[in-house]
C-alpha cells in the first residue's frame, strides 16, 4: 500500500489549496479513503471520509462548510479541497486508509497565515 499527498503549500487567511493523494498496492474502489491533520503540539484529528463511490462523505465541525473530500476511482486519488482557511488549519495533511490496520501517506505541510 502506497500514498503519496501532494498540494500543500503556503496560504494567506480566506485562500484555498486542494490536496491530492495518489493510492496504490490495493483495489482503491473497495475502501473508504479519509483525511487527517496534526498541528505542531497536538494529536492527529480526522478532517474528512470518503465512501468507496464518493457518494457519502463526513467532516470535521472545523472544517465543515469550507473544504470539501473528493475522489476519482479511475485515477485512484482522494482530494481535498479547502477554501476560505485559517491560521487555525495550518498543520500536516495525511491521507489514510485502514486495510486490517492503518496505512498513512507521508504528509503534506500547510501553512496559513498572513
Amino acid at each position: 500500500v502506497q500514498l503519496v499527498e501532494s498540494g500543500g503549500g503556503s496560504v494567506q487567511p480566506g485562500g484555498s489549496l486542494r490536496l491530492s493523494c495518489a493510492a496504490a498496492g490495493f483495489t482503491f474502489s473497495g475502501y473508504y479513503m479519509k483525511w487527517y491533520r496534526q498541528a505542531p503540539g497536538k494529536e492527529r484529528e480526522l478532517v474528512a471520509s470518503i465512501s468507496y463511490t464518493g457518494q457519502s462523505t463526513n467532516y470535521a465541525d472545523a472544517v465543515k462548510g469550507r473544504f470539501t473530500i473528493s475522489r476519482d476511482n479511475a485515477k485512484n486519488t482522494v482530494y481535498l479541497l479547502m477554501n476560505s482557511l485559517k491560521p487555525e488549519d495550518t498543520a500536516v495533511y495525511y491521507c489514510n486508509v485502514r486495510i486490517r490496520m492503518e496505512y498513512w501517506g507521508q504528509g503534506t505541510q500547510v501553512t496559513v497565515s498572513s
